[in-house]
């Protein structure tokens, strides 16, 4: 049975957390992707080295969030926060380690002068949506567009 949240550590993201996320990632998705991993956390370390957030539960990373603040992109001159991905070992939810990621997030969003957070997400997918909806997000005037090729 996974330990209590107690003993629960929010920090922002190392290099040395790869592995961990790789895990994670393969326990959710079904797929080893190490090098997708490796090229995207080394990316917001570089951005936003302070943005990205882990979950630690007995010196073991059990959950990830990955985002950086922003200015003058899509049009958007004030600075936001966005995130990107994020995910939690199926083993350890329920325990609000989401939830405490996303405002050690926030905070540091806020913190760098950020007045928004932002992020895309697949309506189709309910938990996503559902959690993302459950910290405070809304539906926003900016339209993402596609299209197929």
């Amino acid at each position: 049975m996974p330990e209590t949240s107690t003993a629960v550590k929010i920090r922002p993201l190392d290099e040395l957390d790869i592995s961990a996320i790789v895990r994670i990632d393969e326990k959710i998705s079904g797929i080893h992707r190490p090098g997708f991993w490796e090229e995207r956390i080394m990316y917001y370390m570089r951005r936003d080295p302070g943005a990205s957030q882990v979950a630690e539960i007995g010196g073991k990373v059990v959950g990830f969030m990955l985002g950086d603040l922003r200015a003058g992109e899509f049009g958007l001159e004030e600075p936001s926060g966005w995130i990107e991905r994020f995910g939690i070992d199926p083993d350890h939810r329920g325990q609000d380690l989401g939830r405490r990621m996303f405002e050690a997030i926030r905070t540091h969003f806020a913190a760098e002068g950020a007045k928004n957070v932002r992020t895309l997400v697949d309506t189709t997918d309910g938990g996503v949506a559902g959690f993302l909806k459950a910290v405070g997000f809304t539906p926003s005037p900016l339209q993402a567009l596609e299209m197929r090729l």
